[in-house]
């Protein structure tokens, strides 16, 4: 039974939280006290938080007072993530979550300051409505485990219904992945980058790899090396027979680069999604010709020739592949401020693909290969995704499909080298390690040929 005593102006209430400390093995008691009570509406409110005890509904006033700091300082350390998801959730809560509550009760938090801070939130011109959003989400995860740790009966962030104006969610304008644009990217990389941003480009289009998937492209899991390069000795017997017998070139995507712990680190690729890829012809040739061109463990290299993902690509690189660039002005001798050690001529931006992202040219793989009608299956393997349900489980991707796969990728080729012609030329101001013109015009009269 509650227990109630009188204190001044003031009424306290202590009841039994069921637990025992188990260093003292004596009952532990909360209790609350209020000016505006009367005993009998103190020893009430007893009552209900004892009856809360026994249905498992209690939250204890200590637990519950303690601070979202101190709660988000210990709470990443129990979560079972990957490296990036954890750093991102990490930056969540040091950014937006510890200053606005900090010092504040996890118990005290109500489902009207989690409803205003979502407003707040989605209002600052800075914060998309994608970074909003996982923000929110690593806020709900927080307080989903708060319940758990019985800080809170429930959690402030509504499950079910959907509260507010309806917004339509803002999507990316896209344009169709024209061959021709994709080409000229190409050729401003070559441009700006060298031979090896000319073969990245069309890499990256041809085969819908992520970013970072391609910068930790390896020797070893690329064409011509891979599969007969393989560490693992059953997957080479697996993959010489589907492939090198078949007269199919492929690549092994095994790894992504990412920071880790201020590290540049070869982890799993997104989702786990290791995969083969089959490659056309004509992008087997510049790989074959961009490995035989240099000596790094790494098939793409940056201008310096280290490893890309210590770059800041899309600054550095691909901001000026795609918006285009102005001559830049030859650092004089004798050093001093102004010019570039790096004199290169002006190129155009690519129409469509100004301010556009990189990571749109993986968009448009998976645009290509639904134009071109393959199977489902064929199609999101390929992307490293995993098809849900029923669907997934008794589907395969067959030698057949990705045969096709690689034949309709050639032909896309082919169409376009045979609108180039012969007077095709180059724009690279430097000299190449390769003879690309000529490989060029080789694959036009090569095209031509086979069109007629």
């Amino acid at each position: 039974m509650p227990w109630v005593e009188s204190r001044g102006n003031s009424v306290r209430v202590k009841w039994d939280t069921g637990r025992v400390d188990p260093e003292t093995g004596k009952k532990i008691y909360d209790g609350k006290s209020s000016t505006k009570w009367t005993e009998d509406e103190a020893f009430d409110y007893g009552l209900d938080r004892e009856s809360d005890v026994r249905n498992d509904r209690y939250i204890s006033r200590r637990d519950g007072s303690l601070l979202m700091k101190d709660y988000c300082r210990d709470w990443p350390d129990t979560l079972d993530v990957g490296h990036l998801r954890e750093r991102n959730v990490r930056s969540h809560l040091r950014l937006y979550v510890i200053p606005r509550w900090a010092d504040v009760a996890v118990g005290d938090i109500k489902p009207s300051m989690y409803r205003a801070w979502e407003k707040w939130l989605r209002a600052q011109p800075h914060i998309g409505d994608r970074y909003a959003g996982e923000i929110l989400g690593t806020f709900s995860m927080l307080m989903d485990d708060a319940v758990e740790d019985e800080l809170r009966k429930v959690s402030p962030v509504p499950k079910k219904r959907k509260r507010g104006r309806y917004v339509k969610k803002k999507r990316e304008k896209k344009r169709e992945m024209a061959i021709a644009d994709v080409h000229q990217l190409a050729l401003n990389a070559l441009v700006y980058w060298g031979f090896a941003g000319y073969v990245f480009v069309l890499t990256m289009a041809y085969t819908g790899m992520r970013p970072a998937e391609l910068y930790a492209l390896r020797r070893e899991y690329c064409h011509p090396a891979w599969p007969m390069s393989d560490p693992d000795e059953e997957q080479r017997e697996e993959s010489v027979e589907r492939y090198t017998r078949r007269g199919m070139p492929a690549i092994r995507v095994e790894y992504q680069h990412q920071w880790k712990d201020s590290q540049l680190t070869l982890l799993p690729p997104k989702y786990e999604s290791r995969r083969a890829l089959v490659i056309p012809p004509f992008l087997a040739e510049l790989l074959d010709m961009l490995l035989a061109s240099h000596n790094s463990e790494w098939v793409f290299v940056s201008i310096s020739g280290s490893e890309l993902a210590k770059a800041n690509f899309t600054y550095q690189y691909w901001r000026r592949i795609a918006d285009g660039q102005t001559a830049s002005v030859p650092r004089r001798q004798g050093g001093g401020r102004g010019g570039c050690w790096r004199p290169l001529p002006g190129w155009s931006g690519v129409k469509g693909w100004i301010g556009k992202r990189l990571y749109l040219l993986r968009h448009g793989h998976k645009e290509w290969l639904d134009e071109d009608g393959h199977s489902r299956i064929a199609a999101e393997s390929r992307m490293g995704h995993e098809v849900a349900g029923v669907e997934g489980l008794y589907a395969n991707v067959t030698v057949a499909m990705e045969k096709r796969i690689m034949d309709s990728l050639q032909e896309r080729w082919e169409g376009l080298m045979r609108t180039l012609g012969d007077d095709f030329t180059l724009p690279s101001p430097i000299s190449l390690p390769v003879d690309l013109d000529g490989w060029i015009k080789s694959q036009v009269r090569a095209a031509v040929g086979k069109g007629t």
